[in-house]
């Protein structure tokens, strides 16, 4: 006897094409924060909270100038740390988790960050965001799908999750896509939310993703 297909739900189907048409609208689409180690990714991954990736990536050559490792945040003068960060806003609790983090890591990883969730979100100021962030992209690992603004907007506006929460959001989306597409699906979403599904005026009649959209147009 052959194996018996499995049926695809309708939304499974919706959300694989939604992925194909993102991949050819964003083909070159990649981690726009600058870093140079997994330290220094969790940090501007850490700084980018409620802050622009630009806005991070004119804050950190000075940062990482000053600061390059693990080893020379833990030790860092904190009012320093914190002017160096203080215009991606929320600075002085940015710098407290920048330090409480990168002490934990020298202390109880041997100075190298962490390449397990479980691991990870035992540093302070990192959840479920962060570290899939910082897995996927300095470790090649897809643990999971980051949930920020931008995904979180988009994933409710296409219908392919009613959740609030983004632990929820990011459950419905992993149990959607592929594992090997859980983080690239992010970023393209998120180059989405910039360049047409604005928050406040999303520019449906330029969208190639309208027709796939239970939203569009509303």
């Amino acid at each position: 006897m052959g194996s018996r297909k499995e049926k695809v739900s309708p939304l499974k189907q919706r959300s694989l094409e939604i992925l194909a048409r993102l991949k050819r609208l964003y083909p070159d689409a990649t981690c726009s924060l600058n870093y140079s180690t997994p330290v220094q990714l969790l940090v501007a991954t850490i700084l980018s909270a409620q802050c622009t990736d630009e806005r991070v990536n004119k804050v950190t050559p000075d940062l990482f100038g000053r600061f390059p490792d693990a080893a020379s945040l833990a030790i860092a003068d904190l009012v320093e740390l914190e002017n160096l960060v203080r215009s991606t806003g929320f600075y002085r609790n940015k710098a407290k988790n920048i330090q409480g983090a990168c002490r934990m890591i020298v202390s109880e990883f041997n100075s190298v960050v962490p390449n397990e969730m479980e691991q990870l979100l035992k540093l302070p100021g990192v959840a479920r965001k962060t570290a899939n962030v910082v897995l996927a992209h300095a470790y090649g690992i897809n643990a999971g799908v980051t949930v920020d603004t931008h995904v979180k907007r988009l994933s409710q506006r296409l219908g392919l999750t009613q959740a609030k929460e983004p632990v929820r959001i990011e459950q419905d989306l992993m149990g959607l896509l592929p594992q090997a597409d859980w983080e690239n699906w992010s970023i393209r979403l998120i180059y989405h939310g910039r360049a047409i599904c604005k928050a406040r005026s999303p520019v449906c009649i330029a969208c190639e993703l309208a027709d796939l959209c239970p939203t569009a147009n509303k």
